[in-house]
């Protein structure tokens, strides 16, 4: 009889702390908006893009202090691929998550490899990218952006440099 009661005993115990929450996947519609949101980034689709993010959504690029909404995200993009001839995501080098925290928020992880070339000189750029995006009501409400892009602006830099410079050569030979 103390076998039977230890074995039920211990049943109930295994069954009752079976965590039936889901708080991890690679598989999840978050996951298949963040796909397309940047398939739109890749192909311009700027309409598109915002269509996936809440009308109060946070966006925040490499720093916590500058907010971007929605809205902003065409004129942020379009300023920087002005230097750019060819940029996107590789498409191998792409990896998802989502994750519930806590407080049941839901996360989704993106890392991925953004490949451009510079217009002036065609020079190819790799940056390696990390951007994680809450989700609320299948809509994206923030999103936080990291990557490296000190190549990128010292060659931007380096390309302005050489323009000045020959503006001022021009100039000289006019007088």
């Amino acid at each position: 009889m103390k076998k039977l009661i230890l074995l039920v005993s211990v049943s109930l115990l295994l069954f009752n702390c079976k965590n039936t929450t889901q708080r991890y996947t690679q598989d999840s519609p978050e996951i298949e908006i963040v796909k397309q949101t940047i398939a739109f980034y890749d192909v311009h689709n700027w309409d598109s893009l915002a269509m996936n993010y809440a009308d109060t959504a946070k966006v925040y690029y490499n720093t916590r202090k500058n907010v971007l909404s929605a809205k902003d995200l065409e004129a942020f993009f379009t300023k920087n691929d002005s230097y750019m001839s060819t940029r996107a995501y590789e498409d191998d080098s792409r990896e998802y998550e989502m994750i519930e925290d806590n407080n049941g928020k839901k996360w989704v992880n993106f890392w991925g490899l953004w490949k451009g070339n510079l217009k002036d000189n065609n020079k190819g750029i790799v940056i390696p990218v990390h951007i994680t995006y809450q989700f609320n009501k299948g809509k994206i409400v923030e999103e936080f952006g990291y990557w490296n892009n000190a190549e990128l602006m010292n060659d931007i830099q380096e390309i302005e440099n050489k323009k000045m410079s020959l503006e001022e050569i021009d100039a000289i030979d006019e007088l």
